[in-house]
């Protein structure tokens, strides 16, 4: 399994909702590490690696729980993974 790195935006109403906590939870269960940090501008940041699929099924569930109001655009970078963790945790 080759491992990839997601690096992403999140802006629209995505402070103050259960983002970071969402997103910890949907990393943990996919079994991806990374982090999720708020910004002070808004938006939310979050920086995920493991399996390709696993990252794709990561966005598309992030997606889906916060679908309509919340989530106004996201910026996908994809890098090399760095292996910076072994586990999912919020920044503060």
């Amino acid at each position: 399994m080759a491992v990839k790195r997601i690096h992403v935006f999140y802006s629209g109403h995505v402070q103050g909702v259960g983002f970071r906590f969402t997103t910890q939870d949907i990393a943990s269960e996919l079994g991806l590490n990374g982090w999720v940090k708020n910004l002070g501008d808004g938006r939310v940041e979050v920086v995920c690696e493991g399996d390709e699929e696993k990252l794709k099924a990561f966005v598309d569930n992030i997606t889906n729980s916060f679908i309509g109001r919340y989530i106004r655009d996201t910026v996908i970078n994809w890098e090399k993974p760095i292996r910076e963790s072994d586990s999912f945790n919020i920044k503060f």
